[in-house]
Order: structure tokens, then C-alpha cells, then sequence
């Protein structure tokens, strides 16, 4: 469980192919802040721009951990997979912790495409189109996890190809955040808010088949 608070940016220092073939994974070797692997054990849960994923390797020394990530996650994810891309790192919730985002689950939804990322004002807007199965879970002044980062969702247009939303980013989160590399095209990780999707489970659980509403 996370909150989407991001507590480090870290970086994908190499990948390593796990098989010969398309169903298998890949091993990653993920460069990690000064110090920030100093409370972090084999088996502890980190997020990588939102995508949990288990620590199999660990070197604290260096600043660097490993994971072992599966074709599937690969598939369902965006921006696992190359060298040299920036993360967002969170470490899993404590009991004891501020709840400072909202609960994310760390499972990723969908990908979203960046259609615009710009400055406006003193802050910046970023606008995403998000895939239509996810358009009846965003609503206006919700949460949203992009990459890993808990967001608020100003704007919310459905399309036909999906919804597109807007958020405004403060300076800080662009600063200590892996999102001040976006730019429009750029593929993100949505994680939709876990109360919205027991919602619509309850309110589906009220329809009977074959009865009108």
C-alpha cells in the first residue's frame, strides 16, 4: 500500500533480459537517491512510477536494488523497460506514517497519453488522455495517480477515444518528482482511486439481470 508520495527520483541503470522470448521478464538494476536504501530489506515492496514491484537485489553501498519484473507487467505498464529512464520511487506505507496523498494500491489501471505539459501561471498544466474504461472512474477534483504521483483532477472532457484530464502540477512536485520530464506523447501509468472502483462495484451489485432499473 502507498500514498502516492513520492520520496525519491531514481533512475533505470540497466536491464537484463530474463529469457529468449517475448513471455519472459526483465531484471532491472534501479540507481536510487544518497541513503535512500538504508532502511530497505530484500522482499520490501517499492513503487516505480506506480508500479509496485518486490526488491530481489539489494547493494546500499552503491545505491542500487534490483527487481524482477514479469512480461505481463511489462506489457500493462509504461517506461519500465529502458535504460536510462527516470523513476519515481515510493516506499511502501507504515502504520505510523501520513497518509499525505490518498491510497493507492500500487496496481496500475491503464496507460494515459500526454497531450499537453506547459507552464501556466506559476505552476504547470498537465492534460492526459486516459483510456475510455477508465473515463467513468475520474471525476472532477478526484484523485488520480499518475507515475506514481497522487494528483487531483481539475478538468475531466470524455471523447470518444477516452476522457481527457487536466492537472495542475506546483512547482515542488515538478521539482521532486520524475514528472518534469513529461511532454506531450509521453506514456504515463494511471492508477484510478481505489473508492471509486468499490463504488461501482456496490452499485453494480444492485442491478439484477434481466430487471429494468
Amino acid at each position: 500500500m502507498f500514498t502516492g508520495i513520492i520520496t525519491g527520483v531514481g533512475r533505470i541503470a540497466a536491464v537484463h533480459d530474463l529469457g529468449s522470448s517475448s513471455a519472459h521478464g526483465k531484471r532491472l538494476a534501479i540507481s536510487a537517491p544518497a541513503g535512500y536504501l538504508d532502511d530497505v530489506g530484500l522482499g520490501d515492496s517499492i513503487a516505480l512510477n506506480g508500479a509496485c514491484m518486490t526488491v530481489t537485489g539489494l547493494d546500499p553501498a552503491a545505491g542500487r536494488f534490483t527487481i524482477d519484473i514479469s512480461a505481463e507487467s511489462l506489457d500493462k505498464t509504461a517506461g519500465l523497460d529502458q535504460a536510462g529512464t527516470a523513476l519515481n520511487l515510493e516506499k511502501a506505507l507504515r502504520p505510523q506514517d501520513r497518509l499525505g496523498g490518498h491510497i493507492v494500491s500500487g496496481h496500475v489501471d491503464g496507460i494515459g497519453s500526454v497531450s499537453r505539459f506547459a507552464p501556466h501561471g506559476e505552476s504547470w498544466e498537465l492534460r492526459i488522455l486516459a483510456p475510455a474504461a477508465l473515463a467513468r472512474f475520474l471525476a472532477y477534483k478526484g484523485s488520480i495517480t499518475v507515475n506514481g504521483v497522487s494528483l487531483t483532477v481539475n478538468t475531466v472532457a470524455d471523447q470518444a477515444d477516452g476522457c481527457e484530464i487536466s492537472i495542475n502540477l506546483i512547482p515542488h512536485t515538478v521539482e521532486h518528482t520524475a514528472l518534469g520530464q513529461l511532454q506531450a506523447g509521453s506514456r504515463v501509468n494511471l492508477e484510478v482511486d481505489t473508492v471509486a472502483r468499490y463504488v461501482e462495484r456496490m452499485l453494480l451489485a444492485g442491478v439484477v439481470p434481466g430487471r429494468a432499473a
